[in-house]
């Protein structure tokens, strides 16, 4: 098959990384018109090279880590589910007339065992991410979701769900449909069901439209993802009306793996290849699918009764509040 080579996109922090390799590669070109051996500067270049990506890729910011979760070649759910499934069949619908493309999801094989994998889908192109929506899935994309989960829970499947997702979409019709009555029912639901249910950050999670399908037995979310209650964009307009305060209000939102890890949030980070997921899908793709599985074998030791109880109790436990003296 042929293919055909694409041009790497790239982000700010990543061009002094680019320079060098540029670098590289015009000294090979000089070298082999001049027919000199360079082969050790090469080497000594290349180990720069990686040397100077783990050290720029180990000390990101959290806007930084926002931009790689929102990288256009990052791996998408559909990815995700293609690489770690042995068999895969997309289904479609809500059963009310609607079959929203930001959110896929279907019956899969995942080592063998019957399970159902679902998530947001976004584009990879804007043509496609018109298509999807960017991702921000609309009332009939959570009740699609819910159809499949109660599927997998009525045949006694575990659910796997992909989170990517800057928010549900926040639009007049979405509204006029039910949107927040849509996310408030899967999440009720979420808690009642009695199959394992893991759920992954792959992207970005944001606000209830990640919440939406993200109540599980387990949390896992890649070193580069985000998870907040809403887009540094949004928060720095809210707060201070002024988007140009993103960095600040990223600091301030604990969005990073890490942040939500030391928060009790999370159940595992799971560590990237150097240069984030994009950098090798196949990889990440690895990784994930290890950590899924460890994770369902875990939650399958407990008995029905045991897994909605500790479920209950997970989400019980985030967040604390102080009350003030009268």
């Amino acid at each position: 098959m042929a293919t055909t080579e694409r041009k790497p996109i790239l982000l700010d922090f990543e061009k002094p990384l680019a320079e060098l390799e540029a670098r590289i590669s015009q000294i090979r070109e000089l070298a082999d018109d001049n027919d000199v051996d360079v082969s050790v500067e090469i080497r000594e270049l290349e180990a720069r090279t990686v040397q100077l990506r783990q050290e720029i890729f180990s000390n990101l910011s959290p806007l930084q880590r926002l931009q790689v979760a929102r990288h256009p070649r990052r791996p998408s759910t559909l990815d995700y589910i293609q690489a770690i499934s042995d068999e895969w069949m997309e289904l479609h619908g809500d059963r009310l007339g609607f079959d929203d493309p930001a959110i896929v999801g279907g019956v899969a094989r995942l080592a063998g065992r019957p399970v159902v994998m679902l998530g947001h889908q976004k584009g990879r192109d804007t043509k496609d991410n018109i298509t999807r929506n960017f991702g921000m899935a609309s009332p009939g994309g959570y009740r699609k979701a819910l159809r499949l989960m109660e599927h997998a829970d009525r045949f006694g499947m575990p659910i796997i769900s992909f989170i990517d997702t800057p928010a549900a979409y926040p639009g007049l019709e979405a509204e006029q449909f039910g949107q927040g009555e849509a996310i408030a029912y899967n999440l009720r639901e979420m808690f009642r069901f009695e199959v394992p249910i893991i759920c992954s950050v792959i992207g970005e999670g944001g606000s209830g439209g990640a919440l939406g399908i993200g109540v599980g037995d387990r949390l896992l979310m890649f070193e580069h993802s985000v998870y907040s209650v809403a887009p540094p964009e949004a928060c720095a307009a809210i707060l201070w009306r002024d988007a140009s305060k993103a960095p600040q209000a990223a600091e301030a939102l604990k969005i990073t793996a890490a942040d939500l890890r030391q928060l009790g949030i999370l159940d595992e980070v799971l560590v990237e290849p150097i240069g984030g997921a994009h950098a090798d899908p196949l990889a990440a793709a690895d990784t994930l699918k290890s950590a899924i599985l460890r994770h369902l074998e875990d939650v399958n030791r407990l008995t029905n009764q045991q897994r909605q109880e500790l479920r209950y109790q997970k989400f019980r436990a985030i967040g604390v509040f102080a009350e003030a003296s009268a």
